[in-house]
């Protein structure tokens, strides 16, 4: 970098301000794309493409989750050397055929291959959104930062099921619903090459001028991967968190679906109960990123873990459209003290020159998240049915949250670590 460019390079929100909201923009197309399929597809694969069991119907997100892990991982460590921006524009470009391929699909498979152009898009294009704005802030706001990113994304998803709720309602399962894809990509690809910028000088300088952890020696990709995944407590105790939390997700995305309508919900209910949840989520955000800013992250993730516990036990409740609706909203609620925490909690303890590494290899596990909840809620619902799977899954999100408030450390910088004697960090 030279002295020209590092001296025109300023880090915060105020200095990066059009740029940041920008990004903010671009999230929220990237979420719509999820929040066509959340209420809308699993009926598709039940009713118009006739599949009798709940893994076959939940496969498009074990597909989805799968692909977009692997890609997370290769987007991070791809943009510590090539840049930002040019896997944003890769993201979108691999977005252009999903909608067509949910409209018009001949038969289940290609819905199946739609989703992994989609896990493609996400992993891309998400991981990258979530990079720049950590690029943009620098270490003072990552918390508000990072409530803003999601906060766009998740109000993003819950519109959009909503709205595509509604038009299977009006109009049929297919094709309209997915429409909404084809706006989507348009004009967020349009956005991402022609207006937003590359964001990569930003982590140069401030790993250079800044006081963030420096990484070892000759430290390799390999070694980061195992401190992220297992070797740190506290970088171990944010992967399991955040693929416990996608797990539940993936329940809420796939299964409930389908639960509200084994219990007589209409498809305008369905998409009530389906857009809550998500737009909760994002909404709360606005508030969670920045709370832990001020009041840490540790207790805003374990506490985050087990309101989303107590929510999705909610819904073994009898058939109580109010009870559910109630349960969606603590659903979100709960996502949002945990989401923007965990990635600002990564931007706390890694060094900014390997920071889209480390947080493609934790999206690589919170993300493989949606595959293991759909399979695992898929597998038991169908072997002993849709109670039992809501139930395990509330119970390993009640133990993800007792796995963070025993081994994780506090990583706010301006907060004390309690780290116990003799515990590495």
């Amino acid at each position: 970098m030279s002295a020209e460019t590092a001296g025109r390079i300023r880090l915060g929100l105020a200095a990066n301000v059009t740029q940041f909201w920008l990004l903010v923009v671009v999230n929220a197309f990237v979420g719509s794309m999820i929040g066509i399929e959340r209420d809308v597809l699993p009926l598709v694969g039940q009713r118009v493409f006739g599949l009798a069991s709940e893994t076959a119907v939940l496969s498009f997100i074990v597909t989805f989750g799968f692909t977009k892990a692997l890609t997370n991982l290769y987007a991070g460590r791809t943009a510590d050397r090539a840049g930002r921006k040019p896997l944003l524009v890769a993201g979108w470009l691999f977005a252009i055929p999903v909608p067509f391929l949910l409209m018009f699909a001949p038969a289940w498979g290609w819905i199946v291959l739609a989703n992994v152009f989609l896990g493609i898009n996400q992993g891309l294009c998400w991981s990258m959104t979530v990079v720049m704005k950590i690029d943009l802030v620098g270490p003072k706001q990552r918390g508000l930062a990072m409530g803003l990113n999601e906060f766009a994304g998740y109000l993003a998803v819950g519109v959009a099921a909503y709205v595509s709720g509604i038009i299977a309602q009006a109009y049929g399962l297919r094709p309209w619903p997915f429409a909404l894809g084809v706006v989507s990509v348009v004009v967020a690809l349009a956005l991402s090459v022609f207006f937003v910028r590359e964001t990569h000088g930003h982590a140069r300088f401030e790993a250079a001028h800044g006081e963030s952890p420096r990484p070892a020696a000759g430290a390799s990709f390999g070694a980061l991967f195992a401190r992220v995944s297992w070797k740190d407590r506290t970088l171990s105790s944010i992967s399991q968190a955040g693929l416990v939390n996608n797990l539940n997700d993936g329940l809420a995305w796939g299964l409930l679906p389908l639960h509200f309508a084994a219990a007589g919900l209409a498809i305008e209910r369905i998409a009530i109960l389906a857009a809550v949840y998500p737009a909760t989520w994002g909404l709360c955000q606005l508030v969670t990123g920045a709370l832990s800013d001020r009041v840490g992250r540790k207790w805003m993730i374990a506490g985050g873990m087990w309101a989303q516990a107590i929510a999705i036990a909610s819904f073994l409740a009898p058939a109580n459209f109010a009870v559910w609706l109630s349960g969606a909203l603590l659903l979100g609620v709960g996502t949002a003290m945990v989401y923007p925490t965990l990635l600002a909690a990564i931007g706390d303890v890694v060094d900014p020159l390997v920071r889209a590494s480390s947080v493609g290899v934790y999206r690589l596990w919170r993300d493989s998240g949606y595959a293991f909840g759909a399979l695992l809620s898929g597998i038991v619902a169908h072997a002993l049915g849709q109670d039992v799977a809501i139930g395990v899954v509330a119970g390993l999100t009640l133990a993800s949250g007792a796995v963070v408030a025993v081994r994780m450390r506090e990583t706010h910088p301006r907060l004390p670590a309690l780290v116990p004697r003799g515990a590495p960090s």
